[in-house]
């Protein structure tokens, strides 16, 4: 691209932006003060094209005009307009037009690639290699002939020795109708195995995982919000309560956000029709208040949300609704506290401005979102057990309980995954349960969906340890023997009935999935204390 559209593409979206910039502080200012602050955005514009042409004219290298601009692809260093954009808060940012497409592919669930999830898999010498875990159903990976347990060898004659999983997946991505060639190793199969995949639009489930994980107890884990999410979890829903729903687990986890609309639309399957779900306004942005539709009004089963660090944005809003109005017990760890809302503008060259435009608040009132002054951005965004405000605003849920403003959604109950024993590391450092399960395949036929560790399986287990010279006492054993039957099973049944379905069943094994089950009955009395409160103060 030439340089010279792209700056004066440049110029006007930086006047209107530093226009933007001079008026917020100063919205009921008389027009004389607000004169001035133009004018001074004028004249630092001014300043600023004196400074680009000094630099221009005289560094020592020849400057690329888009990399002094819009930064360098693929490094942290930033170019003006995202420097600009830093000083403002962490999440208004511009795109490029390539990021900015795959920020829209992001949004619509989708990219283009080949179709199949990957894992750093076991190889032939006791290193990691990536390895197919399981193709998509109708993708171009499963068209072509590629199968769970394929080890990468290649990507267009590339070899992937030595990368990780992101370089590899980057690899088999890329423009849709494009041919990427795939070469890999299979069990049972002397030489390579060459494919040529022709990449297509893949659209990727927000819901990964939806199944009854006991009797008339559903499990449901949110991906992220993209275009689709409604729609799913109305499909999700339905199949379960053909089989009488009573409980619901809604799994946020690690869910970083996405769409306002979709976040809203979620919270309402479960909320009363005309109970508020979010709000939010800013300077130039009018107060908007979402209600519930009232669509679901027969979804009275008890709920438990889980969220951790990593829970986001547009699944805070899901969270902070159903907690607010003591519709569902939350459990976890301390959510990510994003509380603001971006406006994503399209500009020139089909580039992106995604700008910070409003706050949203929960219906207890709660700005949830975290401080980020004085932080950098690696500091912001990798916060885990950041030390919250010693003084958070307190609000009141429907029910009269407590809940706190700022630093994210605090859980109802604080869950932390069980530490794993020096015994249950070395195991997993030896790759113990991944060996003994293909041991274990080999030698036990027909094994059942339902196959559960028993007494002879660890017997089994023991003399395999033995056999690895791996060091195992009769107490490491018996202390850890919920652990170890888990993940036995797990890896078992995956190496039978593929890739797929240890996804299922390392949830279910799940220590919070678990504990989360247990207490529904304290999300049913939960839902029930608050409903009697409302009635005792009279409230409609």
């Amino acid at each position: 691209m030439k340089s010279s559209p792209r700056l004066v593409w440049f110029a006007l979206p930086t006047i209107l932006v530093c226009a933007l910039l001079g008026s917020m502080y100063g919205s009921r200012v008389e027009a004389t003060n607000e004169g001035l602050l133009q004018s001074s955005a004028r004249a630092n514009f001014k300043q600023f094209r004196r400074i680009y042409r000094l630099v221009a004219g005289n560094y020592a290298t020849p400057l690329d005009p888009d990399v002094a601009i819009f930064g360098p692809t693929n490094s942290m260093t930033v170019g003006a307009i995202p420097g600009m954009l830093r000083t403002l808060d962490p999440h208004s940012n511009f795109f490029d037009p390539k990021a900015f497409e795959a920020l829209q592919l992001d949004q619509e669930g989708r990219y283009y690639g080949v179709g199949m999830y990957i894992q750093l898999g076991l190889g032939p010498s006791n290193n990691l290699v990536p390895t197919v875990l399981y193709p998509l159903a109708g993708s171009p990976a499963m068209r072509a002939g590629l199968r769970p347990h394929d080890v990468i060898i290649r990507v267009d004659g590339k070899s992937t020795a030595g990368l990780n999983l992101t370089s590899v997946a980057n690899m088999l991505k890329g423009p849709k109708g494009t041919i990427v060639r795939v070469t890999v190793s299979r069990v049972g199969y002397p030489d390579p195995l060459h494919f040529s995949v022709r990449r297509a639009a893949i659209k990727e489930s927000s819901i990964d995982a939806s199944f009854m994980i006991q009797p008339g107890i559903g499990y449901i884990h949110i991906r992220d919000f993209d275009e689709t999410t409604n729609q799913e979890l109305t499909q999700a829903l339905a199949r379960m309560e053909a089989h009488h729903l009573g409980g619901l687990v809604l799994d946020l986890r690690d869910n970083p956000g996405g769409l306002l609309s979709e976040a809203v639309a979620v919270a309402g399957h479960f909320l009363q029709r005309g109970q508020l779900i979010v709000y939010h306004y800013g300077r130039s942005s009018p107060e908007q208040r979402y209600y519930a539709p009232g669509d679901d009004e027969g979804n009275n089963y008890p709920i438990v949300v889980l969220i951790n660090h990593n829970t986001a944005s547009a699944a805070e809003i899901v969270t902070g609704a159903l907690q607010d109005h003591d519709r569902a017990l939350v459990m976890g760890r301390t959510s990510f506290g994003k509380g603001l809302v971006q406006t994503v503008y399209l500009l020139n060259d089909d580039a992106g401005l995604a700008l910070t435009t409003a706050h949203y608040y929960t219906p207890s009132g709660r700005l949830i979102q975290r401080s980020y002054s004085g932080l950098s951005l690696y500091d912001y965004f990798n916060h885990d057990g950041t030390p919250l405000p010693v003084k958070r605003e307190v609000y009141y849920t429907d029910g009269g309980r407590k809940v706190y403003g700022g630093g994210g959604i605090t859980p109802d109950i604080v869950f932390k995954e069980p530490r794993l024993t020096e015994f249950d590391r070395q195991l997993l450092i030896h790759f113990a349960f991944f060996k003994f399960a293909r041991q274990y395949v080999s030698t036990h036929k027909d094994l059942a969906r339902n196959f559960e560790p028993g007494p002879g399986v660890l017997v089994e287990f023991k003399r395999f340890l033995a056999a690895q010279k791996i060091p195992a006492t009769d107490k490491d054993l018996v202390t850890g023997q919920d652990y170890i039957t888990g993940q036995i099973r797990q890896y078992v049944l995956s190496d039978v009935f593929g890739g797929q379905e240890i996804n299922q069943i390392s949830r279910e094994n799940d220590p919070m999935v678990q504990k989360a089950v247990s207490e529904l009955p304290a999300a049913e009395q939960l839902a029930s204390n608050a409903k009697r409160y409302v009635a005792s103060r009279g409230v409609n």
